[in-house]
């Protein structure tokens, strides 16, 4: 069931899409039925595949065909977001996901017009809601040529904990796959230069987020809470170091010491 302002989506939740994620981190692939899944695996499911027609330019859904409007502007980044965990997600078990837009909104950017979606969704199994998830993306133009590239936040060196981890290719089509995400700043670099002014391959922030959740999750146990803020792009040649703090704050540096994501955990 969909319209301009509602969408509902279902999944079984299968295991073997959980234990190729844990694979492709790293990690050996356990879960099996019945299993909690690890938190924000959910973004494997729930996918919307699309005819070619109706595809943008970037990969993406064209806007203006589904849930998200059409605000004239071709550059998609998924800002940030929140999440609230308020019971385990079980791999196996059908679920719903009902999403809906709970804002948007214009306005002119130092860079250019901008324009905001928020998205709200919620992932219900058995009736009940397991996870709140409110999503941000930003719309924005094409950038000139020779524009310069705004000067990113330095991120903190206070961290109580740090891990490190880079990033390739072959892990962003990995990830670009299993999340159904057909963006293609993340695989192809032709595009990805010259169409949107990266300096490389974009690593998902989507990813980045998962990676700093599973790092709380190994600090706090199951999550209550958890937001996040990308401030900087990571590319696929960068290796990144993922901090925490006392607090729950927690934090994405980039290897000149630049932040791409900030986030606090709970």
């Amino acid at each position: 069931m969909s319209n301009s302002q509602t969408e509902e989506r279902h999944d079984t939740m299968d295991p073997a899409r959980a234990c190729a994620m844990q694979a492709m981190l790293g990690q050996t692939p356990d879960i099996t039925a019945g299993q909690p899944l690890p938190p924000f695996f959910h973004q494997l499911y729930f996918w919307a595949p699309e005819p070619p027609a109706n595809l943008g330019r970037d990969g993406h859904p064209k806007t203006g065909i589904g849930l998200i409007p059409d605000m004239g502007l071709p550059r998609r980044m998924w800002a940030g977001g929140r999440l609230r965990f308020h019971a385990p997600l079980l791999a196996g078990v059908a679920a719903q996901k009902r999403s809906v837009i709970e804002s948007t909104a214009q306005k002119d950017g130092r860079s250019g017009p901008l324009a905001f979606v928020t998205l709200r969704h919620e992932i219900l199994q058995n009736g009940q809601i397991c996870v709140s998830e409110w999503q941000d993306l930003v719309y924005r133009e094409d950038p000139a040529p020779g524009t310069p590239q705004p000067t990113p936040p330095m991120a903190p060196t206070t961290e109580d904990a740090c891990e490190e981890m880079g990033f390739d290719s072959t892990l962003l089509f990995r990830y670009s796959a299993l999340t159904f995400n057909g963006h293609r700043i993340h695989y192809d670099i032709e595009y990805a230069r010259q169409i949107e002014g990266y300096a490389g391959l974009v690593t998902h922030g989507p990813l980045l987020a998962q990676l700093l959740m599973l790092m709380a999750a190994r600090k706090l146990g199951r999550l209550q809470g958890f937001s996040f803020r990308a401030t900087s792009p990571l590319m696929h040649t960068e290796r990144a170091q993922f901090c925490w703090a006392k607090g729950g704050q927690m934090w994405v540096r980039g290897p000149d010491g630049r932040q791409c994501m900030s986030a606090h955990a709970e």
